[in-house]
């Protein structure tokens, strides 16, 4: 099995269907995240009241790096590259272009938690690693 290896299975946490909450324990969403490809990669079936969305993750040896490209219902996507470090999955876009500031970047991580739970936080930093904006901030828990 070419993705058994270690590497590989560092995101699992994430896969199982969940029930996604604010902060202030409201639902906002579900999340249903499976293995495929034998385990190479790992697809996210995001659905809210107004939005879904789709995103393929995988593990590539030939950098070490994990990747996510992202696609929802309203014409958005993402692209983000990282890794597994401190007990996260931390991955993030290439500077982008925006229209209010002149380069920015997404940074979204991925945390399990010892109850089970997973939180998901959505960050956008300006070029010189400032902390913007927290765009989203869910709580995933078994459904």
């Amino acid at each position: 099995c070419t993705c058994c290896q270690n590497e590989y299975l560092q995101f699992d946490f994430w896969i199982g269907s969940w029930n996604v909450f604010n902060l202030e324990g409201n639902k906002v969403g579900e999340n249903e995240i499976i293995s495929m490809q034998d385990g190479c990669v790992i697809q996210e079936n995001w659905s809210s009241e107004n939005m879904t969305g789709t995103s393929y993750n995988y593990y590539n040896s030939t950098d070490s790096s994990w990747n996510q490209v992202w696609i929802d219902n309203a014409g958005g996507s993402l692209v983000l590259k990282g890794k597994y470090k401190n007990g996260k999955m931390i991955m993030k876009s290439e500077l982008l272009k925006g229209q209010k500031i002149d380069f920015y970047y997404n940074q979204i991580s991925w945390e399990r938690k010892e109850d089970g739970s997973v939180v998901q936080t959505w960050d956008t930093y300006d070029k010189e690693n400032r902390l913007l904006i927290n765009v989203f901030t869910g709580i995933y828990k078994r459904k």
